[in-house]
């Protein structure tokens, strides 16, 4: 048995903290209060805030958890529990044909492992194998974007009867094999080419199952609310939860209006439709640089677009329509060179291209800025990764504000310069946002982190500290912690955060990771 000692326990629940002892065992929390039962092990924590550990609800650690699974990146920062499978695109269910073609198209999010062993082909079996060891523990989304391109292919066309049929049939197997809903990437080839109503038929079936859906929706932009409004009407047409993912207002068209956001939430709440809603504590926003591109321009695979890209007239329209009009890539805005900066390369031969926006390296390079764009996709085979610089403060934290908020990293873990929220979305929260802004106070922010998206989630053990619960706990000293990872430098760990216990196991010991790998998928329950 662990004791943990003199801590002030903000419960998760949004009730104001207390002192208490309380006492871990067998990867439980199995009493709360005074006078506890001597343990093997007694953590004195004077001076520390005791929490639930932080969800993220969107992460892009798919592969990388795997790969990497000791996951100092978000154990580090208090997380026990991430949420994958986001914004369309993952690897379950998955077949041959799909596989090769999705590896390519997310290279920029999770990385092309050498030697990687895809050894499913279901969302039983990938959640499987995250229960062979992983650092924390993981929840799955299925990704619309990849059912339909397993049925209907890269088309952009609507599904036939037949198609949505199977599609259906595939998102139920995989919400019955565990899936906590399902994600769309609707910016994102082929998961964009589905209509309204067909999205509002596969929500019937997440529905059916208790499960939510996760929309990366059709704008951030210059159509955000009608993208927004979209959303709400498939949840209230098929009676399905909404989580509105990476809940934004950005780009120039959208300054201050994050209060029209937060208005139409507030009628979709109070009409009875099911929403919550996650952001990340930053401006830039992050994704592939193949994602600016119009969306004809992905019809048929990644061979195609990139054909495409050496093609004078194709390259000729892409740039009128990316510099003159604004691409549904672009979330219907004119792309600004100025905003977006390489993030992560795989071709080593553009290292150089790291850390610099396409409008420096087209001033370096005397270049059109359009021209740069073309020769670093094609020698990146399409998997570059990038950060957008077109966000809001005001909006920020007018929707961080809001009672249907929770905390997402959107954390992308490759590339030579990955966004910093991968390692300091939810200590950035406390420091910036309790503790220096006094945007939210402390007691409603661990709410935000923790309670309120294990509702969301449905869980009934997890999220709050109550006896019984799983010991998923961070220590933390609200005076000190603060996220380390900045910008020219993102992969720092934490600081301020000395314990996090996974299911019951110390993963972050007196601020030292662990060889511990206790986490495990947390599965949907019917």
């Amino acid at each position: 048995m662990l004791n943990i000692t003199g801590a002030l326990i903000v419960d998760g629940s949004g009730a104001p903290g207390y002192h208490a002892d309380v006492a871990v065992d067998s990867g439980r929390i199995v009493a709360i209060g005074n006078d506890l039962p001597a343990a093997h092990r007694t953590i004195a924590a004077d001076g520390l805030v005791l929490s639930p550990g932080f969800i993220d609800m969107h992460s892009h650690s798919d592969l990388q958890i795997l790969v990497n699974p000791d996951h100092t990146a978000k154990v580090s920062q208090g997380v026990t529990l991430e949420v994958l499978g986001q914004d369309g695109l993952s690897f379950a269910p998955i077949d041959d044909p799909t596989l090769a073609v999705v590896r390519r198209q997310i290279a920029g999010w999770n990385g092309e492992p050498d030697d990687f062993d895809f050894s499913w082909s279901t969302v039983a079996g990938y959640l499987d194998r995250l229960d062979e060891g992983i650092a924390c523990n993981a929840a799955y989304l299925v990704p619309q974007g990849t059912l339909r391109m397993m049925v209907v292919g890269t088309s952009n066309r609507p599904a036939t009867e037949t198609e949505l049929v199977r599609m259906q049939q595939l998102l139920a197997d995989g919400l019955r094999d565990g899936a906590v809903g399902m994600s769309s990437g609707l910016t994102y080839t082929p998961g964009m080419f589905a209509g309204t109503d067909e999205l509002v038929a596969l929500c019937s079936v997440v529905a059916a199952h208790g499960g939510y859906y996760a929309p990366h929706q059709r704008s951030y932009g210059e159509g955000a609310l009608a993208a927004y409004a979209e959303m709400v009407d498939v949840a209230r047409r098929s009676g399905c939860a909404l989580h509105l993912t990476h809940a934004v207002m950005n780009f120039a068209p959208n300054a201050g209006r994050g209060a029209d956001l937060v208005a139409m939430i507030d009628a979709a709440l109070d009409s009875g439709v099911d929403v919550t809603t996650d952001t990340y504590p930053y401006l830039p926003g992050a994704t592939t640089l193949s994602a600016v591109l119009p969306s004809w321009t992905a019809e048929g695979g990644p061979d195609a677009l990139l054909a495409r890209l050496r093609d004078p007239a194709a390259r000729e329209r892409i740039t009128y329509e990316l510099e003159q009009v604004g691409t549904d890539g672009c979330h219907g805005c004119v792309v600004e060179w100025d905003t977006i900066e390489i993030g992560g390369v795989r071709n080593q031969a553009l290292s150089e291209t790291v850390g610099n926006t396409v409008a420096a390296l087209s001033a370096r390079s005397g270049k059109p800025a359009a021209d740069v764009f073309y020769e670093i996709l094609l020698a990146d085979d399409l998997a570059t990764s990038i950060l957008q610089h077109v966000g809001h403060e005001e909006n920020v934290r007018t929707i961080m504000r809001h009672r249907s908020h929770t905390g997402g990293s959107d954390g992308i873990l490759v590339g030579g310069k990955p966004h910093p929220r991968s390692w300091g979305t939810f200590p950035r929260y406390l420091s910036r946002y309790v503790r220096e802004l006094g945007v939210l106070d402390l007691t409603d922010c661990i709410h935000h982190l923790t309670g309120r998206p294990s509702r969301r989630l449905r869980l009934t053990d997890r999220g709050l500290v109550r006896a019984g619960y799983a010991a998923d706990l961070v220590l933390f000293d609200p005076d000190t912690v603060r996220d380390a990872a900045t910008f020219p430098d993102p992969r720092q760990p934490a600081e301020g955060i000395p314990y996090v216990l996974v299911n019951g196991v110390p993963v972050i010991d007196d601020h030292h990771r662990t060889e511990a790998r206790p986490g495990h998928a947390v599965r949907r329950t019917p």
